[in-house]
């Protein structure tokens, strides 16, 4: 297979050296060296002229697994919504679901509350501590995915006082399955304070308008192994971390793979750190055989080292993942033929990047265009602190570097060829 232009500048560091086979015979406690690939093509290929000298950096570069760039992407700015999903001053729409289409009408849910975030300094009983706090989840249709029409009453409301969810439901992701659409999101009971642990539910119905059936339990819950030091509301403060998802398990996205049924999902652990690249924040996954549960987290997780919001959708046989805004691996795009042991497949442009990705889930991605499903799709920004709105972004695969009115090389297979 012919090698075709990199865009792994980026993602160096993503790259840890080891050694390929064991070596017992290893003298003089010397640390063991990796085997290169120094083909004088590849040498060529990253200007390595002297094979005899090698930085760190040549030698993670020669041991790349991957360094294609079918997977680049440019981001173009963010643009607002029309309809009921405009900016309104008083309100948050944040966090929006895939996006479907049913009977010619796209479909998306989102997280939507009012009012100030008052914070943790006054009465977390009464208060509005975040901007996703005291949210429902709602949801609205469109002909054209610019204009948006919002239901007239809430889709998912909070439980009965008491329950897992009688406090927050936010961060919603859908599921189209058999006839059956599923809302999988997170709860929050309250009172929410800075140790409260975020959980997982679910709402299941025959229709994309409802009625919604609430699962009476959570479908994904934190660890149970990290302790906390004192009785102080401080969520730094621990005498044991415990696992990567031991505080708040996050961001639910559930894709049917392999006959199974794959619950995604960001893990926050107590104690948290910023550690390697920002925040310590990785991804796992539970796997069930029924998209009701019960679902079983995986014992390789955490499967990433980075990211922030799940973005996650079948390809070429396996799943694909773009991991943002956290940790040494943020701002790449990620694969894994299994659903679990994930690889870097390319950088991405972090200007104008969405972060809170709702994946347009009727664009079909291909083998030989794998994050086709970004060319449009929903995110939120930050109005304010307050207030976010959610808008429409979209993007353009890149795959060569190309001054405006220059041949472009053979092979190119980008949306657009001129360098902005």
């Amino acid at each position: 297979m012919k090698i075709k232009v990199s865009a792994f500048a980026a993602i160096a560091a993503a790259v840890v050296v080891g050694c390929n086979q064991p070596a017992p015979e290893q003298k003089d406690n010397k640390p063991c060296e990796p085997e290169l690939d120094l083909s004088t093509e590849k040498l060529d290929r990253f200007g390595i002229t002297n094979k005899d000298y090698l930085s760190a950096a040549s030698k993670r570069a020669l041991q790349w697994k991957y360094v294609e760039n079918d997977w680049y992407r440019v981001f173009n700015p963010m643009q607002p919504l029309k309809g009921d999903l405009a900016y309104e001053e008083g309100v948050v729409r944040r966090d929006p679901s895939a996006v479907i289409q049913v009977d010619g009408l796209y479909h998306v849910w989102y997280s939507k509350s009012t009012g100030l975030t008052d914070g943790f300094g006054g009465d977390i009983e009464k208060d509005k501590v975040f901007p996703w706090d005291r949210c429902t989840v709602w949801h609205a249709t469109s002909k054209d995915g610019w204009t948006w029409k919002e239901d007239k009453e809430v889709a998912v409301p909070l439980g009965e006082k008491g329950t897992y969810d009688d406090r927050s439901i936010f961060t919603v992701e859908v599921m189209q399955h058999e006839d059956m659409y599923y809302l999988c999101y997170q709860t929050i009971k309250s009172p929410y304070d800075v140790r409260t642990k975020n959980e997982v539910g679910l709402a299941w119905s025959k229709s994309p308008n409802g009625p919604w059936t609430k699962s009476k339990e959570p479908i994904l819950k934190p660890a149970d192994n990290g302790v906390w030091r004192g009785e102080e509301q401080n969520r730094f403060n621990v005498e044991k971390k415990g696992d990567f998802d031991s505080h708040k398990v996050h961001d639910p996205c559930i894709i049917p793979f392999n006959g199974k049924f794959y619950l995604y999902y960001k893990g926050e652990q107590m104690g948290e750190e910023i550690l390697f690249g920002g925040r310590q924040i990785r991804h796992g996954v539970a796997v069930a055989d029924n998209p009701k549960g019960p679902y079983i987290k995986s014992k390789y997780n955490p499967i990433s080292n980075s990211g922030h919001e799940i973005c996650v959708w079948p390809v070429d046989g396996g799943i694909a993942s773009l991991v943002t805004t956290d940790g040494p691996e943020r701002n790449t795009f990620q694969f894994a033929k299994d659903g679990i042991n994930f690889e870097i497949r390319g950088a991405v442009k972090g200007a104008n990047m969405p972060h809170a990705i709702g994946l347009n889930r009727t664009i079909e991605a291909t083998a030989d265009n794998p994050t086709k499903i970004f060319d449009w799709g929903l995110s939120h920004v930050y109005n304010s602190w307050h207030y976010q709105s959610i808008m429409r972004f979209d993007s353009y695969r890149k795959t060569s570097h190309v001054a405006p009115g220059a041949k472009k090389p053979d092979g190119d297979k980008s949306d657009k060829v001129q360098d902005n």
